[in-house]
């Protein structure tokens, strides 16, 4: 009864607020719309801005800009933008442009205009320039001529990450994040955490849109994302939860799903006291259920981690590596071993007077964070572990307050570019953006820039095993699951269709009967 009343009053409130509206509403014309968890500022995506931190991924998903390069579902590249591309061996990369491409505002999209995209991201992006190592551009024509600092052997793979969509620079307003792409779709309207509106491109010069307009909705709670697609008020949901599947196991819609490299892991706060006892972390990762996790709280969407990428993915996925496994027996005599033992008999163990308590930091709105989070504060219980979860929408306050957590439990596409070294450099390196818990290790360092500057595929893949074991020998991360996406839609949408790198949403091919 509490559940159907739940449902009930969520439908009102989702009639009531699409009632209100706030989107541009378009009187003729095909229309769609799309509910979303993560198009918010809890997940650095404010604005379509692909030079503002990780703004570029709404930009590629809802069809406004488009890369370079283009990955298949098996994360190789491919052209799109680039019909072709050399390096000399070196520092000197050669891209011929298409010739065809113009932007939504009519700017043609030239080796001027490519030029000026890339200057402005390297100019104003946290991550472009350590990544791609640009240091100069010239333009002739349709051929863009790249000089890097050192050599880049991944420099085409990085431009074909979100932030790389290349946008006509006069015509974007960077003060609203409302950027102009070469895609399918132009933005006219967004409100942050509400709303983006988009109309096709009438000059798209990859075909003709399907739809007229296209309203993607910010829906983060996931009941209330259900409760839209029951009640018709949205065509197409991503960041569905889970035990809401059953709802839409029938032909009034349908599935999308793909394995991606999306990964749910723990990071260790490496200036934790409790967390530098080398015991603790070791037992953490022996204490932590990855099977039972996938298989009871993800009904079986996912597969356990091994390391920080899946098994079978390419040369270098998880199946090579050696990981702690589930061993509640061998995580309690390693505890009693170190000197953490439960004196008071209350089920906690302590060592000199402090009770053994991790507090696990994470959010809500990738549904699979909350669960993990309860997963492991039941398994690492039964070792004599207290895990004191903070899931919260404010996580940014508390990451930059090192004395608030020992462990960040996040969600992170760890090969977002078809290559190891994305990972390593964004999560590995002191200082980098995604390395929380403040791990160094000189080794590691050393292999990572082994890796940056190595052009044999054979060796890359090597060097990406060996980080990976490297990592996990001193237990910095926990890799418990990776993403089994699934996009779920009416059935009277067609190619709203899932993909690896979990970017390409909206496509000119996305349409609705």
């Amino acid at each position: 009864m509490k559940k159907a009343l739940s449902i009930a009053l969520t439908l009102c409130m989702i009639a009531s607020l699409f009632a209100i509206g706030g989107a541009t509403a378009f009187a003729d014309g095909k229309s769609m719309t799309i509910g979303d968890t993560t198009f918010n500022a809890e997940n650095w995506e404010e604005t379509i801005d692909p030079h503002r931190t990780y703004n570029g991924w709404p930009c590629i998903r809802y069809g406004v800009g488009e890369t370079l390069v283009h990955y298949t579902d098996t994360m190789e590249l491919e052209p799109w933008l680039a019909t072709a591309w050399e390096n000399d061996g070196d520092l000197t990369w050669t891209v011929t442009l298409r010739d065809d491409v113009s932007f939504s505002s009519g700017r043609k999209m030239d080796g001027e205009a490519v030029k000026q995209c890339l200057e402005h991201l390297i100019e104003v992006h946290d991550r472009a320039p350590s990544d791609t190592k640009i240091v100069d551009i010239q333009a002739n024509g349709q051929v863009l001529t790249i000089t890097t600092s050192e050599p880049n052997p991944a420099l085409m793979n990085y431009l074909g990450d979100p932030y790389g969509c290349i946008i006509d620079v006069d015509a974007s307003d960077f003060d609203t994040g409302v950027v102009v792409g070469t895609g399918p779709y132009v933005a006219v309207d967004m409100v942050t955490d509400d709303h983006l509106t988009l109309k096709k491109n009438e000059n798209y010069w990859n075909g003709e849109p399907k739809l007229d307009s296209l309203t993607i909705r910010t829906l983060s709670n996931g009941d209330t994302l259900s409760a839209a697609l029951q009640a018709g008020d949205i065509d197409a949901a991503y960041g569905m939860a889970y035990e809401a599947y059953p709802n839409f196991e029938n032909p009034n819609y349908q599935f999308s799903s793909i394995q991606t490299s999306r990964a749910f892991f723990g990071s260790m706060n490496m200036t934790s006291p409790i967390i530098q006892d080398p015991a603790v972390r070791k037992a953490i990762a022996m204490g932590i259920n990855k099977a039972g996790f996938v298989a009871a709280l993800l009904d079986g969407h996912g597969v356990p981690g091994n390391g920080a990428f899946p098994d079978g993915f390419s040369t270098f996925g998880g199946e090579n590596i050696t990981t702690e496994t589930y061993d509640p027996d061998g995580a309690k005599a390693l505890l009693e071993e170190a000197g953490w033992v439960d004196t008071d008999g209350d089920g906690i163990r302590e060592k000199d007077g402090v009770k053994l308590t991790v507090r696990w930091l994470t959010y809500p709105s990738r549904q699979e964070l909350p669960l993990l989070a309860e997963s492991a504060q039941a398994t690492l219980k039964d070792i004599g572990i207290d895990v004191d979860i903070n899931c919260t929408a404010n996580r940014r306050e508390f990451l930059a307050d090192m004395t608030s957590w020992d462990i960040y439990a996040s969600a992170l596409v760890t090969a977002p570019s078809g290559d190891p070294q994305y990972f390593f450099t964004t999560s590995c390196l002191p200082g980098m953006s995604y390395n929380f818990g403040a791990y160094e290790n000189e080794a590691v360092i050393a292999m990572i820039d082994e890796l940056s500057t190595e052009f044999d595929t054979a060796k890359r893949a090597q060097l990406a095993i060996d980080l990976q074991q490297a990592i996990l020998d001193d237990n910095a991360y926990v890799f418990c699951s990776f993403l089994q996406m699934n996009m779920i839609s009416k059935a009277n949408v067609s190619n709203w269709t899932a993909h690896a790198c979990d970017y390409y949403e909206v496509t000119v091919d996305l349409d609705i009967n």
